[in-house]
């Protein structure tokens, strides 16, 4: 991919070991050396974006723009996904009665027999629902809220995302990505494998749209790390999703890529992770190459505008505290900006936003455990760690609240 793009060396990432020599920024008066982020409402001709109906139009430049540079594009000629339901169970969750399907959507490998993907998924729903319930589609496996959900009358789908593409570069020759390109390498706008984990979970939605159980309207998906990043991902490109909860994303999920803190835009380039992202994305490590060097500030978008995307509907960004392992790496304050820098078009597009200003180079984080719940945009930084295990809940009322959902009655509950 360097030799594709020209690049000769890259800068490497800043070290997560404080005492390091090339260790990363955690002062805050040095964060911002990029201050002003693209605005996200102003077309590229220069025209303001003024109403929902405009919105369209940019929305439309802005996924371009991380199709190109940032994600890369999910093929046209991406076969199809027949799902089929492998072994189903009767089983209870926190004493209730449930019914489990377990699923696989093989993907048509026909133009390509060499390669096979299996995309993998199971399904979750009460068993004495009296109509179709919402469903948390979950990245991983051993999500932490099921009994929450099955109690709140949701249903779960966890997706196994190494079913859909591993999650190393020599995998880029194999699952979806190498089935779609015959085993050869990417081109520099291919998609990585947050695009890759991200379209999985589409074919995901697709199967439950079909499932008589699932109220489809009510779908969201959900996340942690890196696939905090692949929900944020999701959220932003499939409309159908109604629902995010994105935890502790970091450094190409909710994180502004133009903050100088924790993370950086070399931590992806220059290490084990440039999978994640398309092969142009090299280009802003680059330390010298046939154009010269690119860095974060030569992006022409950034986090707050993979928030915007998902607007109108429901977004909970959440975080924990370094003390308890949710590393400083990962940017809190950075992502909170992004959150604040999105708010125009949550606004624009008739939903409410977080209640501040939108001055994102002043508006500080709320403190530990302060929720911001009352708009379609929400924050909350638990005193937990590298998990949304404590937010969930605050994320399933604020759900409820308003996806117009009521949780069933519990039995010996006062009516």
């Amino acid at each position: 991919m360097m030799d594709q793009l020209g690049i000769k060396t890259l800068r490497p990432g800043p070290s997560g070991t404080e005492t390091a020599p090339n260790h990363a920024n955690y002062d805050e008066s040095l964060a911002n050396p990029y201050p002003n982020l693209p605005d996200v409402l102003t077309l590229k001709n220069g025209r303001k974006v003024t109403s929902a109906a405009m919105w369209p139009l940019r929305r439309k430049e802005i996924i371009e723009d991380f199709d190109r540079e940032v994600l890369g594009r999910v093929p046209a000629n991406v076969p199809k996904v027949t799902w089929t339901v492998t072994r189903t169970v009767d089983a209870t969750v926190g004493g209730q009665a449930v019914a489990g399907r377990a699923l696989t959507g093989h993907v048509d490998n026909s133009a390509y027999p060499a390669i096979d993907v299996n995309i993998q998924m199971t399904l979750v729903t009460p068993k004495d629902a009296t109509g179709p319930v919402p469903v948390m589609m979950m990245f991983g496996g051993g999500p932490p809220s099921t009994e929450q959900l099955i109690a709140d009358g949701w249903g779960y789908a966890s997706i196994n995302p190494a079913s859909i593409q591993a999650d190393n570069g020599a995998g880029l020759t194999r699952g979806i990505i190498g089935l779609v390109n015959k085993g050869q390498p990417r081109t520099p706008e291919d998609w990585g494998a947050l695009r890759a984990w991200a379209w999985g979970a589409s074919r995901g939605l697709d199967y439950l749209e079909s499932d008589k159980t699932v109220d489809a309207k009510k779908v969201g998906i959900e996340g942690v790390s890196r696939y905090g990043k692949a929900a944020l991902v999701t959220m932003a490109y499939d409309t159908r999703f109604a629902v995010v909860l994105i935890g502790s994303s970091g450094e190409g999920g909710a994180k502004l890529h133009r903050r100088n803190w924790g993370e950086a835009v070399e931590s992806l380039t220059g290490t084990g992770e440039y999978h994640w992202m398309a092969g142009n994305f090299l280009k802003y490590g680059a330390a010298e190459a046939t154009f010269g060097s690119k860095h974060a500030g030569d992006i022409p978008v950034d986090a707050h505008e993979l928030i915007a995307l998902c607007a109108p509907r429901l977004t909970f960004v959440s975080y924990g505290v370094p003390e308890k392992g949710d590393a400083k790496w990962l940017d809190q304050q950075g992502s909170f900006m992004a959150a604040i820098a999105a708010q125009p078009v949550f606004r624009l597009l008739g939903a409410r936003d977080l209640g501040r200003s939108d001055d994102y180079t002043t508006e500080k984080m709320p403190a530990v455990n302060v929720s911001l719940l009352d708009g379609h945009l929400a924050w909350r930084q638990h005193d937990g760690g590298h998990t949304d295990a404590p937010n969930w809940k605050y994320f399933i009322p604020w759900a409820d609240k308003f996806l117009k959902h009521t949780p069933p009655i519990a039995v010996g509950s006062p009516r």
